[in-house]
């Protein structure tokens, strides 16, 4: 949901998204005059214990100079103002309605003014069963200083594990000992939403089609044992590889399936890297049995520890359409599912035969809103599709992906040197730094990845080896953003030539649709936030200046967002909807 409301020469624009509500400003260029900044309140939902909440100061964390303010700190922004035209609240629920108003501050630092800007109330997206498409986020490593604050009974199991021993075998289920609710709010609603798909199965009159590359999550485990016994009928696909660790993992734990010949191993020389579950209504019996799909849940989230509590991951549902009988989304993916487990004449097929049927069978369709596409495939035509859709871009391009990208993808989402498009991305290719991108090539950043004590202290040592090391997993871009023509990418593709060429894969292209580009738009922008402001930290730290993480005291903080055809000026206006 997005919303655009102007008064007394301030214009503010909303985006909500499942995750977080990014918020962006503009002025007149009379009202810009003497302006120290934006002073944001906030009136949450009622919530337990609250029923009737007030409207509150939104904080930040840099004073004016000479400003009394302990390091570290909040300090509100009535007296400490948002000096961006751009800001975002990730303290937000799903399905939650949520005001924000905006104040233009003048004045002196010492003896402020406020003018009343425009209120706007939305509500954020839900990842409940409200609609076609549901998308939910884990908060995972990028929420390390909430959950420090969140949870202080389990910080400290951590701190005194780390001094007895016994501090890389921790796990979630250890800390939710100690601290209810940890699993909950780390995984946010993506373990619930798995677990939901899979309870949807009631019966025999049901079925579930699972692919999967990583089968370990005891819950997720037992929830499809579970299924089994009360009559559905499930068929699962895993991973599998001679001599592979994951493969003899995903045995183990598939064992009660595969003795009912329930599940087979997709045998490859790449890896069957693909995660999704049909959901489908079963009619008829033996031979003549049919499956009509109704749902499908895809995306990035593999079903372990790491994919689950430790990882930014992505759960997308996509349900069928109330009044209608056909899930052309869930149709799609079990045409492929049932072509892998029976071939075309009843024999499982190979990854070969797989890569022919996929570049005959799912051809990119340029014209379709929503796509759902595979991989492997021939000649990378994926790929180039992608560039193809980045290339396009009007006006912006956000993102966040994982491991090594091959050049011509990075080409196209990095772009030129000084070309007018905004390019705000995080890219994750190893467990020590985050690779940033801030408005344009010219201005990359490196991020630490994680910190040596506390929460990411446990994630550094708990992380198992490989792919394990990555943090951020989510594969996501977002092309024109700030448009009412959005275009999104998303699912287990990787953007790389393995995924292409040989991995089983599998993603969405969605066009024009605003509600789903605001809950990735904005979960980008959340990623993309917390390792930029750790990057600033630590360069203010170097610089030692006495002005470092301070306010500006008069307007010349608003003088690069005034400079046309700057890319300052291009977020200010873009983001303001202008």
């Amino acid at each position: 949901m997005r919303k655009t409301a102007t008064l007394n020469g301030i214009t503010m624009k909303v985006f909500a998204g499942t995750t977080g509500v990014l918020l962006a400003f503009d002025v007149t260029a009379a009202r810009r005059k003497g302006l120290l900044g934006f002073s944001l309140e906030r009136l949450p939902p009622p919530y337990p214990g609250n029923k009737k909440p007030k409207w509150e100061w939104i904080s930040g964390l840099m004073p004016f100079p000479g400003q009394a303010h302990d390091a570290g700190a909040l300090i509100s922004s009535d007296v400490a103002p948002i000096q961006k035209f751009r800001w975002s609240d990730y303290k937000v629920y799903g399905d939650s309605e949520y005001a924000y108003r905006v104040h233009a501050m003048y004045g002196t630092p010492t003896q402020p003014t406020h003018l009343k800007g425009p209120k706007i109330t939305v509500t954020t997206s839900s990842s409940d069963e409200d609609g076609v498409h549901n998308v939910t986020f884990n908060r995972a490593a990028g929420a390390s200083q909430a959950f420090r604050r969140n949870f202080p009974e389990a910080i400290k199991l951590m701190e005194e594990k780390r001094k007895y021993g016994g501090f890389k075998d921790l796990t979630v289920d250890d800390l939710e000992k100690v601290e209810p609710g940890v699993k909950q709010w780390l995984a946010r609603d993506v373990l619930k939403q798995i677990l939901h798909v899979i309870a949807s199965a009631k019966d025999g009159k049901w079925a579930l089609d699972i692919a999967i590359y990583e089968y370990e999550w005891h819950e997720i485990v037992d929830a499809i044992n579970a299924a089994v016994k009360r009559g559905v009928k499930v068929r699962m696909l895993f991973h599998s590889k001679k001599g592979d660790a994951q493969t003899a993992e995903n045995k183990h734990n598939a064992k009660p399936l595969i003795d009912k010949k329930l599940a087979r191993e997709r045998t490859t020389s790449a890896i069957f890297h693909d995660k999704f579950i049909v959901l489908s209504k079963v009619t008829g019996t033996g031979i003549k049995m049919k499956r009509k799909p109704v749902m499908v849940l895809c995306g990035s989230t593999n079903f372990t520890h790491n994919g689950l509590f430790r990882q930014a991951n992505v759960v997308h549902v996509v349900r069928t359409e109330k009044g209608k009988t056909v899930n052309p989304v869930a149709d799609k993916y079990e045409v492929l599912f049932d072509t892998i487990w029976n071939g075309e004449d009843k024999t499982p097929i190979t990854t070969g035969e797989t890569s022919k049927w996929i570049t005959a069978n799912n051809v990119m369709d340029a014209k379709a809103s929503v796509f759902p596409g595979f991989s492997p495939r021939k000649d990378k035509a994926d790929l180039t599709y992608f560039i193809k859709l980045i290339d396009a871009a009007k006006t912006d391009v956000l993102f966040s992906t994982a491991f090594v990208l091959p050049k011509e993808i990075i080409d196209a989402l990095i772009g030129k040197a000084g070309d007018p498009i905004l390019r705000l991305g995080i890219q994750n290719t190893n467990a020590n730094k985050i690779a940033g991108f801030h408005r344009d090539k010219s201005a990359q950043f490196a991020a630490t990845a994680l910190a040596d004590d506390g929460f990411e202290a446990w994630l550094k040592e708990a992380m198992i080896a490989g792919a394990g090391n990555i943090l951020i997993h989510t594969k996501v871009v977002v092309v024109d953003f700030t448009t009412d023509a959005p275009m999104i990418i998303s699912g287990s593709h990787n953007l790389s030539n393995p995924a292409s060429q040989k991995n089983d894969e599998n993603y969405l292209v969605i066009k024009g649709n605003t509600d789903i580009a605001d809950s990735y738009g904005v979960e980008v922008m959340r990623i993309y936030d917390h390792y930029r402001a750790r990057w600033v930290a630590a360069e203010m730290a170097k610089r030692n200046s006495p002005l470092s993480g301070t306010l500006q005291p008069n307007d010349k903080w608003t003088d690069r967002y005034f400079k046309k055809d700057s890319l300052h000026y291009r977020d200010r206006l873009r983001f303001a909807g202008k």
